[in-house]
């Protein structure tokens, strides 16, 4: 496996090399300067954002499903943006899904072990039927977790495409993927604690699959959520106005 030492992600950040002495606005302003680095590293990948967004409105077009697979704070990355799908864009729970090293209890705390199996992930694969039609989207800040890394190459060995988003290049988990994102957010404010920039970008990234794939795949009209699912007071409210945009044309009351 990969020496932890060599990955970006892992190394000590210049700038808080004092962040136990700093006040709370100290804090706050380098957190948000360090923030930035993630969302340019983001910009730098965009090329490869672009064809996972391809790849999964190819296989959402071919009757497939968006899966993330990770462990730890990548996992639950995926879980967060599988879960939110059905609400926003009206597509059924296992349309696109998240699973996360250890399963639902890892969730809410550590699964000892979970995220180092390397036979974990293609179990949990086979358990929700994965075919060739879907697209597996493997997350490790790292690039080096194991349940990623063998969960794509089970992947990629029964005809699935593969997608891997790391933040480190040349990973490992990217090896094993058609494509590979691998925005470089650096070293984190607190060493090692990837749930930060790391986890920013990630979120970012996996913002940009779902929102793009499903736009393309007729979810979206113009900039409206046609699909969303008027569960609450508020959704309905929202629901509501976008069904009053598009008997107006597709203009709000401040373009009338």
């Amino acid at each position: 496996m990969v020496d932890l030492t060599l990955l970006t992600t892992e190394q000590r950040n210049p700038e808080s090399t004092d962040l136990d002495k700093m006040s709370a606005i100290e804090i706050a302003k380098l957190m948000n300067s360090e923030d930035f680095n993630a969302v340019a590293a983001v910009h730098e990948v965009l090329p490869q954002v672009a064809e996972a967004i391809e790849l999964a409105s190819e296989r959402l077009r071919e009757g497939g499903r968006i899966i993330y697979i990770g462990a730890g704070t990548s996992g639950r990355l995926g879980v967060l943006d599988a879960s939110e799908c059905p609400p926003t864009f009206g597509v059924s729970p296992g349309i696109v899904v998240g699973i996360i090293a250890g399963g639902d209890e890892a969730l809410c705390q550590a699964v000892e072990g979970a995220e180092d199996s390397t036979s974990l992930c293609e179990e949990d694969l086979k358990g929700i039927g994965l075919n060739s039609k879907d697209l597996v989207i493997g997350l490790s800040a790292s690039g080096r977790t194991p349940y990623v890394i063998y969960g794509l190459r089970y992947a990629g060995s029964i005809g699935c495409s593969t997608v891997a988003i790391a933040c480190n290049k040349d990973s490992l988990v990217g090896k094993e993927a058609d494509v590979a994102i691998e925005p470089v957010t650096g070293p984190e404010v607190l060493t090692g604690s990837t749930r930060l920039k790391a986890g920013t970008a990630q979120k970012i990234i996996l913002n940009m699959i779902s929102t793009g794939s499903m736009a393309m795949t007729g979810r979206v009209y113009q900039n409206l959520m046609i699909e969303v699912e008027p569960l609450n007071e508020k959704l309905k409210a929202r629901a509501e106005g976008i069904v009053q945009i598009v008997n107006q044309g597709g203009k709000s009351d401040n373009e009338c």
